[in-house]
């Protein structure tokens, strides 16, 4: 049975929407941040040999540059002055995630509500600095000994950090005010800016094997049909929960002075991890060539071996995937749910499972729970995931038709589609109360 929101929000149309001048204002400048990030994509780091570095892009572009490169939204591959992106600053705030739950002082920070919420973030910016400081230096010696940079020394690999550093924290600006003052969460909208402008090109890509002969008319259907399988799968999926009924005391003000119990529930995503473990993993299999490919290790044997099973499509790296996304779905569900704390709040507010007892029993049920959707949760990432891992390997497949890819424009869009849908909401409920008021002074 559908919610009452839900019966209010398929009572929209655009006449509602065309009264919602607060929303168009939203919109208007979430568009215009993002052609304000796709202008940055194009714009090169000075003093690079773009022909010499199109070369060494084409060489490496199936390890982890191709990955870099799909979330830069083709930045990496023309070294844009965007070519970080937003990742240094999504990385900061994985391991500032992880450090607050093992540092007893930056989970008291985190307790003390908006105030230490800004400390943290002001600590994440911090850690952002730092981290595309050294990413940008790393790349700066790299271009200096194979992408033939026009003048090596320590003046390039300044101005390529301070570039690089300047770019990243100009897009975590601008996502901030995205949220602030647009629509949807700024940070998923600037990476998923970058996948879909990428996508023209990738269905072009497939035609065009298609059209060559290397891959035949029915695989390109079949590449089609699942794309959209997998985009039906993730949006059922996305929007599941796992409901755990909730019984709040309420006191009535009346004479009697009788207690009331109000019913609620307690909602469990399935995919609480949301898009992170498929990053870890498929980071963690690209890396070990993406540096051989740099020339380190090159030439032994052992180190051949094992990079040779650890190609795409081979079986060690699909075990080595799935294994990969199983452990950081727990791992980082762990981190950012904590059953004892949820407990506590329940029944610091009077609120009690029908049949639990409050406190310790509760933890260790919405545990047990917990622990049960996970896996189901990790078993659809690894699915999800690893289905277009194997046709992006056999066949050449762009980049953004695979799991991780998918998985982002899909919540990406729901969660935007959902403000929306809040905006429009709270314009309905104004004009209710409005005619109500009108209706009272007559």
């Amino acid at each position: 049975m559908s919610s009452s929101a839900e019966q209010l929000a398929s009572g929209f149309n655009l006449s509602v929407f065309s009264k919602a001048e607060e929303l168009k204002k939203r919109l208007l400048f979430t568009v215009g941040a993002l052609i304000i990030y796709r202008i940055g994509t194009f714009i090169p780091i000075p003093g690079i040999d773009i022909v010499a570095y199109q070369q060494l892009f084409q060489q490496n572009q199936g390890g982890i540059l191709g990955l870099f490169n799909l979330f830069a939204g083709g930045a990496v591959s023309r070294l844009a002055i965007f070519s970080l992106n937003i990742l240094p600053y999504i990385s900061a705030s994985i391991i500032m995630q992880l450090m607050t739950a093992v540092s007893p002082n930056l989970e008291k920070l985190k307790n003390e509500g908006e105030q230490g919420r800004k400390v943290i973030n002001q600590y994440t910016r911090y850690l952002t600095v730092l981290l595309c400081c050294f990413q940008g230096y790393f790349i700066a010696v790299n271009l200096e000994a194979q992408a033939g940079v026009f003048e090596p020394g320590m003046y390039f690999r300044l101005t390529t950090v301070l570039t690089l550093l300047g770019g990243t924290m100009f897009l975590v600006w601008l996502g901030e005010q995205i949220t602030s003052r647009g629509i949807g969460n700024g940070i998923s909208l600037i990476i998923f800016a970058g996948i879909v402008a990428e996508l023209p090109a990738a269905f072009v890509s497939i035609f065009e094997l298609g059209r060559q002969g290397v891959i035949s008319t029915f695989m390109v259907m079949f590449i089609i049909v699942m794309v959209f399988a997998l985009v039906l799968l993730i949006v059922y999926v996305e929007r599941a929960q796992r409901r755990l009924p909730v019984q709040y005391t309420r006191r009535q003000i009346m004479a009697t002075g009788a207690n009331s119990a109000t019913a609620s529930y307690l909602p469990l995503k399935i995919n609480m991890a949301g898009v992170i473990p498929p990053i870890f993993a498929t980071s963690l299999l690209l890396l070990p060539s993406t540096i051989t490919s740099f020339g380190i290790g090159q030439g032994d044997g052992f180190v051949d071996a094992v990079l040779a099973s650890l190609d795409r499509g081979q079986l060690l790296y699909i075990i080595s995937f799935v294994s990969f996304i199983i452990f950081f779905s727990f791992f980082y569900t762990a981190i950012v749910f904590n059953p004892t704390e949820m407990a506590s709040n329940i029944k610091r507010y009077g609120g009690v499972m029908p049949g639990i007892r409050p406190g310790e029993k509760t933890a260790e049920y919405i545990d047990y729970v917990m622990t049960r959707i996970t896996a189901l949760g990790s078993v659809y990432l690894a699915f999800v995931c690893v289905l277009p891992e194997i046709l992006v390997s056999s066949y050449s497949i762009p980049f953004y038709f695979g799991g991780t890819s998918l998985l982002i424009m899909v919540s990406v869009t729901l969660d935007t589609v959902n403000q929306i849908q809040s905006h429009l909401m709270a314009q309905q409920y104004e004009g209710l109360v409005k005619k109500a008021k009108m209706r009272g002074n007559r």
